[in-house]
């Protein structure tokens, strides 16, 4: 786009004398401007719905009327209002509460998104979503568990096998004063006897089933370890 430059100062030719050349207008002169007139008319963007070449440029602090929030529109904009509305974007997906979660940058949100003050949160933990039907789920940002508590109690089951291979006693026979002896005139009677000795043989082997898995944090569920962040203003 170009702009139109005077070729010819008419007003000039006023002052001059009478029968100076330098008075008269020529028609070449009349000419040339006519010639700048059109071409920087025919490089100038129209009034209504212009087409732009190369790098427009709108005054600063200048806000087109078609400026507004979710204008999906092809209308003019300046970089300092997309920024904005950038900006106005993300703040929105993550509001004041929002976690948000990295897997390999450490670096505090604030910084990657350019907003927010931000914390550390959940450190050593994992999030569960809230149940207003539990009791230990049912109040946001409730903690509990234990990274290193004791199995709850449970029972394991027990298996005997019994090994009987059968004996026998002896009864001695009467043979000393005192000693008390099985006749047919005692049978039915109450009667103390004396017997021998033997080992029984009988063995009893208990085998206890095993339940779980014994180790260090053997009971923590499966994890993996990312940088947690919550915004707080």
């Amino acid at each position: 786009m170009s702009n139109y430059t005077q070729s010819t100062n008419f007003a000039t030719k006023d002052a001059l004398t009478s029968g100076d050349p330098l008075k008269i207008v020529k028609g070449t002169e009349i000419n040339t401007e006519f010639v700048n007139i059109s071409v920087a008319i025919a490089t100038k963007a129209d009034l209504s719905s212009p087409t732009f070449t190369g790098s427009p440029v709108l005054p600063t602090g200048t806000t087109g009327v078609t400026q507004s929030a979710n204008n999906n529109s092809t209308a003019l904009s300046t970089t300092a209002y997309t920024d904005a509305a950038i900006l106005a974007s993300k703040q929105a997906l993550h509001p004041v509460g929002s976690i948000y979660i990295n897997a390999t940058n450490a670096t505090n949100p604030g910084t990657l998104l350019g907003f927010g003050t931000w914390s550390a949160f959940g450190a050593g933990r994992v999030m569960v979503g809230f149940n207003s039907g539990n009791a230990l789920f049912d109040t946001a940002e409730e903690t509990g568990g234990s990274a290193d508590s004791t199995l709850p109690s449970h029972t394991h089951t027990a298996t005997s096998t019994v090994t009987d291979p059968g004996h026998v006693h002896n009864i001695a026979a009467a043979n000393a004063a005192g000693d008390t002896h099985i006749s047919r005139s005692t049978i039915g009677d109450t009667v103390n006897i004396s017997t021998g000795s033997a080992v029984t043989g009988v063995t009893v082997a208990t085998t206890n089933a095993s339940a779980g898995t014994s180790g260090t944090n053997a009971n923590y569920q499966p994890y993996i370890t990312v940088y947690m962040w919550k915004r707080t203003a």
